[in-house]
């Protein structure tokens, strides 16, 4: 790594999903206005919209779509004209 240019001002910082108020502290150098207590220790927190807790992917409530239904109706659709 070099030398004098990575910040020096890590500290441990809440991160807040606000889509289901999941709290998780990690170290980073994100600057914040708000602070919360945690175990009678107060940290800066970082309001998040979504994280790893909420989002469709790691959660696997992911909304997948019918591809095969919609070539099904396209051809029935286009059935005429594809036969020329």
């Amino acid at each position: 790594m070099k030398q004098g240019i990575h910040p020096e001002n890590y500290r441990l910082v809440a991160f807040k999903d606000m889509s289901n108020e999941t709290v998780f502290i990690t170290k980073s150098t994100a600057r914040t206005k708000e602070t919360i207590e945690i175990d009678n220790v107060e940290y800066p927190l970082v309001k998040l919209e979504i994280s790893n807790t909420s989002h469709p992917f790691y959660t696997g409530k992911m909304t997948l779509i019918d591809t095969a239904g919609r070539v099904d109706k396209f051809m029935n659709k286009y059935k005429k004209h594809l036969k020329k």
